[in-house]
């Protein structure tokens, strides 16, 4: 069973499992710096490059719920396992390649991989420590993982322009491999997270825990709060952050990877801090989630419905600081998971609340990608804006959704603390509860 304070041997594992979570962000975001060299080396257009990130995070969301069950199923050690080995193969792979097909395939061999690393990583969280520790280090988990992302962005440029496409992402795929030997070293389960909950199921009660855990009203929240808040700084940090800031404001390639750096540092300095906060006030959670979501849609707006289209480099940069705390934010999505399932449950309800986010990236990328393709525009920045209004409005469905499984959420609460039960965070009942809590009844 877990101490109430982790030990030495918890943060081992700990950190191992964070190292791949580490690897597996740098080669989600290694397209982004790269974006220029791929047009070249696989002969294709704005769509077809984006085609290369919708699939790879396309499959990241369509092997989260499949990641959640193989993890309560088998173990987060033989699924981090597999991970280091697709990641590393499928940079390898990318490295070789100079088709636009074998490129593709690269990189859905790295979407799969990555899919693999962050539901394990925070079942070992859950299983090695305490509750009470559970939001703080699953955002520290995120906030480090964002050091992939910092190492994507003007690092990866450096040794792009020093070693060549070949070269660069050879070392970055050999080294991933290695990182299997310490997973499996290092790596342990601990002990099963239900008293007599087997390893193996067989596939009728695989569907029926799908089933029972999507029926949770935590679950369909914890879904649409990793859906609203992290992909605009995925799509920005994945893609179009860059062509954006170079080709359409015009601003100098060195200048461009600072301001894209803000995406990742935002993430590494709001982690801890909204860790902390929602482990010590729980209750503040939806409030933080819902006053984020206003606050990004007013900075797309901004962008959007400046004069002229060119808002000036300190007003791009907040902007692009503000969207990177949405990683921070949408781990309070994991957060909700934990808390309203069983233990034994939470890999699959992290699953399913990890597509959610992947989803609205995937879509959003693609739709800007057709936008600029598509749009006829006197100039690129305008071609830009009409694009912000698809994460404009993925945005929006986010938030409306957001808000009526918040209400359901309070209201199943709500009930629960009148029939005497426990809840993991009781809340007190407020006017506009009241017509939830008649729908309860």
């Amino acid at each position: 069973m877990r101490l109430d304070n982790p030990t030495r041997r918890a943060w081992l594992i700990w950190g191992s499992a964070v190292v791949v979570y580490i690897a597996a962000v740098f080669h989600r975001g290694s397209l982004g710096v790269a974006g220029p060299q791929a047009l070249d080396r696989f002969t294709v257009g704005p769509a077809a490059l984006s085609t290369f990130t919708v699939l790879q995070v396309g499959l990241y969301a369509t092997m989260q719920i499949p990641t959640g069950v193989l993890v309560d199923r088998f173990g987060p050690r033989r699924v981090l396992i597999g991970a280091a080995t697709l990641l590393g193969a499928g940079q390898t792979l990318f490295a070789l390649a100079d088709t636009y097909a074998l490129g593709l395939a690269a990189r859905a061999v790295l979407g799969i991989g990555d899919a693999m690393t962050w539901v394990a990583v925070l079942r070992l969280v859950a299983v090695h420590f305490p509750a009470r520790l559970y939001p703080l280090v699953a955002t520290l988990s995120s906030a480090l993982g964002a050091l992939g992302g910092v190492a994507a962005t003007f690092p990866l440029s450096l040794t792009l322009g020093q070693l060549g496409w070949t070269t660069t992402f050879l070392l970055a795929g050999i080294t991933t491999l290695g990182f299997t030997a310490s997973s499996a070293l290092l790596v342990r389960d601990g002990p099963p997270p239900h008293h007599g909950e087997p390893r193996t199921e067989p596939s009728t009660a695989l569907l029926h825990r799908l089933r029972t855990v999507w029926t949770v009203p935590g679950t369909r929240l914890a879904f649409w709060v990793h859906f609203s808040t992290m992909f605009v700084s995925n799509a920005l940090s994945l893609l179009w952050g860059y062509p954006y800031l170079t080709d359409g404001l015009g601003i100098p390639a060195s200048t461009a990877s600072m301001v894209l750096s803000l995406l990742i540092i935002g993430q590494v300095l709001g982690g801890p801090v909204v860790g902390t906060v929602i482990g010590r006030r729980p209750a503040g959670r939806m409030p933080i989630v819902l006053t984020y979501l206003t606050v990004e849609a007013a900075c797309l707006t901004t962008l959007m419905t400046w004069p002229d289209g060119h808002p000036p480099l300190p007003v791009v940069a907040t902007a692009f600081f503000l969207f990177a705390l949405g990683g921070p934010v949408s781990a309070i999505a994991f957060a909700l998971a934990r808390d309203y399932n069983p233990l034994h449950h939470v890999g699959t309800a992290t699953g399913i609340a990890n597509t959610a986010g992947h989803t609205a990236t995937a879509t959003a990328v693609l739709t800007m990608g057709l936008v600029l393709d598509l749009v006829p525009s006197t100039s690129t920045i305008t071609g830009y804006r009409i694009a912000f209004l698809a994460p404009t409005a993925i945005l929006l469905l986010g938030l409306l959704r957001t808000t009526t499984w918040w209400r359901r959420t309070r209201s199943t609460i709500l009930a629960a603390q009148q029939r005497g039960e426990d809840v993991p965070v009781p809340i007190r009942p407020h006017k506009w509860d009241l017509d939830e809590l008649r729908h309860h009844e």
